[in-house]
């Protein structure tokens, strides 16, 4: 991955797409090229990707979050010395 870098994209096509002025975008890499998407689609898929593969290792997002609570609250105590509420 590279750093940011200030891309020209014309207007018309940034309408057509939903991107803001200075927006974040995706750039893929494709067979026929390079595929530029807002970078909210991206985010999307891959948390879809997650999500598939959380539910193929019988994870919810409930437990996922809890497990993510808990995790927090060791940080919290280890760091900090504070109990977790």
């Amino acid at each position: 991955m590279g750093l940011a870098s200030p891309l020209t994209i014309p207007i018309e096509l940034r309408r057509r797409l939903g991107i803001e002025k200075g927006g974040i975008v995706a750039f893929v890499e494709a067979d026929e090229g390079i595929l530029i998407s807002p970078g909210e689609v991206l985010a999307m898929d891959v948390l879809d990707r997650i999500g598939e593969a959380l539910r193929r290792q019988g994870v919810s997002l409930e437990e996922l979050i809890e497990s993510g609570r808990d995790i927090r609250g060791r940080i919290v105590e280890e760091q900090y010395g504070l109990a977790a509420e």
